[in-house]
């Protein structure tokens, strides 16, 4: 199930850190202090990386999206998003 902008705003942080997953890699990670990161999780050669796009609200769910689907057409053209970054 996809994340909504409501759920991302509501989510609240607890003594572990939780994950919500948009789909694709992409989820919101909240960490105990309240932090809520855009984590993009990925293969690269074998290997399970993983990115950082920002942090909500400052990068929106939308454009979280959008970096995402640019790191996906970078791993289909054999380029690991990290490096490139």
């Amino acid at each position: 199930m996809r994340l909504t902008n409501l759920q991302c705003q509501k989510v609240q942080p607890s003594d572990k850190p939780q994950r919500l997953f948009d789909g694709q890699g992409l989820y919101l990670e909240v960490a105990p202090n309240g932090g809520k990161y855009w984590r993009f999780k990925y293969r690269h050669l074998g290997k399970e990386k993983r990115l950082s796009f920002g942090v909500y609200p400052e990068v929106s769910l939308l454009e979280a999206r959008e970096q995402r689907r640019v790191a996906r057409k970078q791993i289909a053209a054999g380029v690991d998003p990290a490096q490139a970054k």
